[in-house]
C-alpha cells in the first residue's frame, strides 16, 4: 500500500493537532532543542554511522584495517539501521491511525 506523509500530515494539522512549519521550528522541547532539529541530527548521526561502517568494509578489503575494527563498524551500521526502521515503522503506524479516524 502506497501512502502519502503530506496527506497525513495535513489532516492531523485540519484537527488542530500540528503547529505550522514554522512555529515547529522555533518551539523548544524539554530540553531545550526542537523536535525538527533533534530528528535532523539524529538523522545525520545514522547517515554518518552507515558511512563510517561502509568505510570499514572498504578498508578490510584492501587489508588496511583488522577485523574488529570492521565487526565493530558493521554492528554500529546495523543497529543504526535497525533505529531508522523501527521509526519508520512508528510514522507509518501513525499514518495509518490519523488517516482512519480523519474519516
Amino acid at each position: 500500500m502506497v501512502m502519502n506523509p503530506i496527506g497525513a500530515v495535513s489532516a492531523y494539522k485540519k484537527s488542530g493537532g500540528l503547529l505550522d512549519i514554522g512555529e515547529a521550528a522555533t518551539t523548544a522541547t524539554a530540553g531545550g532543542q526542537s523536535f525538527g532539529n533533534m530528528v535532523k541530527d539524529f538523522l545525520g548521526d545514522s547517515v554518518n554511522s552507515l558511512h563510517e561502517g561502509e568505510k570499514a568494509a572498504t578498508a578490510a578489503v584492501t587489508g588496511k584495517t583488522d577485523l574488529a575494527s570492521v565487526v565493530t563498524a558493521m554492528d554500529n551500521a546495523e543497529l543504526v539501521l535497525m533505529e531508522i526502521t523501527t521509526l519508520r515503522d512508528k510514522v507509518i503506524s501513525a499514518y495509518q491511525t490519523i488517516t482512519s479516524s480523519a474519516i
